[in-house]
């Protein structure tokens, strides 16, 4: 009999599912591939089943002969292991990164006079009601709460974009590219006090309160899934922080980063220009320690943000700093530095790693932007942070939209380098 290939990526099993199975029966014997969780990653669905439990599922289906994990995103491995007559999946090619799957199929398979077969997708009210149960599912508070520490067991390095509204929310959760045969996306989001306080038109000092920093994570939360990170600068009183912790995890944020800084904030990237105080380590370990017996959950964590080559202080005391706070509790190390060059960091890394070899470490590669997230990963980073990107990439463009109109009297000029309002539209999603 042909043999006959299809892959899913999904937690529940629905109509159009079927229908692709019924489809694949007409040709010969079927082998059903399900997506590894790393790769359901990459392609912007989080699994909230297992690989495991999602194998056991698409067991259970008539007329599926045999269940495989398919271990990448492209069909590279599987074609020429199994070396299908017929490939079988929906049409919905409409985004770059499913029609670069197609353009991997297609190619694979005309090597030796394989067929893809396309089975139209099925759009109805009860498969749409399906999908906004499952999306709903990866908001809630207890799910996302716990999905930053899941993606640091599932992928070699979290990406995480700053942002500071829905809209930029949006924009970090749904942009996924297709390029060099590989499909990526952004894991976790960003919520920074700079970006905050900088769209609110308020310096970065601390200014903005508590308060109005939750309603941006409940602008964010309301319409995305992915976890969230949040800079909590220097945690604030002691005897509060505990209350902050309490607040982020009942709102569902993963993890916050509080830095060892003490006195008026100043952003860390003016370094030693400006008057800052490094908080004493056993200051910041009573602090992390009291967040730690404030969480309730075992999911949230609290990452300790070093200030040590910022201040010009030295990779020792970094180290000291790091060993002390990683035995006070902290569930991860952030080491940041204002340097151009990355060897200092790589440097910091390499040296946590040979004394600690599973803590997170946190990288922020703002000044030292030439650096690769492979890079990154060959010196132990687990999460990087681009924090700041997206702000800085907004204010050229209203600029010059402003200036445009100014100089013109009217909007006609600057329409063709801005957003068509329909394609700003289509980016909420409508209930």
């Amino acid at each position: 009999m042909p043999n006959i290939y299809t892959c899913f990526c999904t937690d529940v099993i629905h109509e159009g599912h079927l229908r692709i199975l019924s489809e694949a029966q007409k040709y010969g014997e079927l082998t059903v591939g399900v997506l590894r969780d790393s790769e359901m990653v990459r392609y912007n669905r989080f699994p909230v089943k297992s690989t495991e439990e999602r194998v056991a599922m698409v067991e259970a289906l008539p007329g599926v002969s045999r269940v495989i994990v398919q271990n990448a995103i492209m069909y590279d491995d599987v074609i020429r292991d199994l070396h299908p007559d017929y490939v079988i999946h929906g049409d919905n090619w409409d985004q770059p990164a499913l029609a670069a799957i197609r353009e991997n199929i297609v190619s694979l398979l005309s090597t030796y006079g394989g067929k893809l077969i396309e089975v139209p997708y099925t759009r109805n009210e009860e498969v749409a009601k399906i999908n906004r149960k499952m999306r709903e599912q990866l908001a809630m508070p207890e799910f996302r709460r716990s999905r930053l520490r899941k993606l640091l067991g599932m992928v070699p390095i979290v990406k995480t974009m700053e942002v500071h509204s829905g809209l930029t929310g949006l924009i970090a959760e749904k942009t996924v590219v297709a390029e060099g045969g590989c499909i990526d996306q952004f894991d976790a989001m960003w919520i920074s006090s700079l970006c905050d306080s900088t769209n609110k038109g308020k310096p970065d000092i601390e200014l903005v309160d508590m308060s109005s920093r939750f309603r941006t994570i409940d602008d964010v939360m309301e319409v995305t899934t992915k976890p969230i990170i949040f800079d909590g600068d220097t945690g604030g009183l002691t005897e509060h922080f505990g209350y902050t912790v309490r607040s982020l995890e009942r709102m569902g944020v993963s993890a916050v980063i509080i830095e060892d800084k003490t006195g008026l904030k100043r952003n860390s990237l003016f370094g030693t220009e400006v008057p800052q105080t490094q908080d004493s380590i056993e200051n910041f370990c009573t602090k992390i320690r009291a967040a730690k017996d404030a969480q309730l959950s075992d999911t949230f964590m609290v990452i300790a943000r070093i200030e040590s080559l910022i201040l010009g202080k030295g990779q020792e005391d970094a180290l000291t700093r790091a060993k002390a706070y990683v035995e006070a509790g902290a569930d991860g190390i952030m080491i940041h530095s204002r340097e151009k060059d990355p060897t200092e960091i790589l440097s910091f890394c390499d040296a946590f790693r040979k004394t600690d070899a599973t803590t997170p470490i946190v990288a922020v590669p703002s000044s030292y932007n030439i650096i690769t997230e492979q890079e990154l990963i060959a010196h132990g980073v687990n999460i990087v942070i681009y924090a700041n990107q997206m702000l800085r990439a907004a204010f050229p463009a209203m600029e010059a939209v402003a200036k445009s109109i100014l100089t013109h009297h009217r909007a006609f000029e600057i329409d063709q380098n801005i957003l068509p309002i329909k394609q700003v539209i289509t980016l909420i999603d409508q209930l």
